[in-house]
């Protein structure tokens, strides 16, 4: 059991924080109080080299490992989780395209997505399809040699600005989650799909959370991903994956806001000593260090098994609980050991707190989690 990381996944994790730090630092309250998404900063993640790490050669990416992407997920959430959940998002997308599209599909959206000039989202959740994501009623209707697409989506992460889509829809309604098909989409070109409600949301505000409304969509039979009848399997599947990535989320907003708290602390001085000298507050973040790590530890275990081609299903569940729980605690804690400095916006770690809510939620909501995990120990 090795848990150092090689000389390549270091100089990855390095150059990401680098990255992060140098353009992304600078614009984080401001992004969260616009709500703007830089795409000219995914591109320049794209110039550097930073997307598509896991992904093979022959379609753009650098065919290296999933920890090395978990790693650049993990340093740019230190810093700006909005825009590290993106990109995270899209690796979602592109592993289901990856895993079960055509060559033809990868060639399409795959070189494009790793220069950083596109970004893509997986539409799965509906307005009556959330945790039940099986009772998804929108539907594909099989026309000749085209699919003719009506329904909403909402709660699409990227929704807003991407231009690819992997797209869960219905092609046999009789069969309820055994008659969902995905498909690829292009969001920008086809004509009949729009963006409806922009979310305001919490937190991760500048990611773009929106509302993918479908009508009278026609997209030839070619955009069909794998068969039909296969698309509840197949996004489940990405899930498993994406869960790795909102977990990673959270590894990076506790890091970041322990190491902020650990600053002020060393340097807030009352009662003629630095607030850290105090071991009610000294031991709140020696729990709190060993919480991160514990965390961190059972996510890489879990992109190990991923990347050794094991089952990970049940790993993924695990990580993403533990680790978006972690982060959801530590930056609570955090704020109180700042006192009313770490309640203020010029900290950041208020803004972690709020980005920090969401990863118990979505890639299925910790409740979900529990069920599979529970499941799994009584089948």
């Amino acid at each position: 059991m090795d848990f150092a990381l090689t000389e390549q996944q270091q100089l990855i994790q390095r150059a990401a924080r680098e990255f992060a730090e140098k353009e992304l630092a600078a614009g984080a309250i401001e992004r969260d109080r616009t709500e703007e998404f830089p795409m000219d900063i995914l591109k320049k993640l794209g110039d550097a080299g930073l997307i598509g790490l896991q992904f093979p050669k022959e379609f753009g990416g650098k065919g290296i490992d999933y920890l090395s992407f978990i790693l650049v997920v993990e340093e740019l959430c230190k810093v700006d989780s909005a825009f590290g959940i993106a990109y995270a998002i899209s690796s979602t997308f592109t592993t289901g395209i990856e895993l079960f599209g055509s060559k033809e599909q990868k060639q399409r959206c795959m070189p494009r997505l790793f220069a950083g000039d596109a970004i893509g989202c997986f539409a799965l959740t509906e307005p009556d399809a959330g945790s039940d994501a099986g009772a998804a009623k929108a539907t594909a209707v099989r026309e000749g040699d085209h699919y003719i697409i009506n329904g909403t989506k909402h709660f699409i992460t990227n929704g807003a600005v991407a231009e690819y889509c992997m797209l869960i829809a219905n092609t046999d309604p009789s069969k309820g989650a055994k008659g969902l098909s995905a498909f690829l989409v292009d969001l920008k070109t086809t004509p009949g799909v729009r963006v409806g409600h922009i979310e305001n949301k919490c937190g991760i505000r500048s990611a773009k959370v929106a509302e993918l409304i479908f009508e009278d969509v026609h997209i030839p039979a070619d955009r069909l991903i794998g068969e039909e009848g296969k698309g509840f399997k197949y996004a489940l599947t990405a899930l498993n994956a994406g869960r790795l990535g909102v977990a990673a989320q959270g590894i990076g907003l506790a890091q970041a806001a322990f190491d902020t708290a650990k600053e002020y602390m060393k340097e807030r001085k009352q009662f003629g000593k630095p607030i850290c000298a105090n071991q009610y507050l000294a031991f709140r973040m020696a729990d709190l260090e060993t919480e991160i790590d514990m965390a961190r530890l059972l996510l890489y275990k879990g992109v190990w098994k991923q990347q050794n081609g094991e089952n990970f299903a049940i790993d993924a569940s695990k990580a993403k609980l533990v680790c978006t729980n972690t982060a959801m605690k530590v930056t609570t804690e955090c704020i109180q050991s700042m006192g009313g400095a770490g309640y203020m916006r010029e900290q950041q770690v208020e803004r972690m707190f709020r980005d920090a809510k969401i990863t118990q939620i979505y890639e299925g909501t910790n409740e979900i989690q529990r069920l599979i995990i529970s499941g799994d120990i009584f089948r």
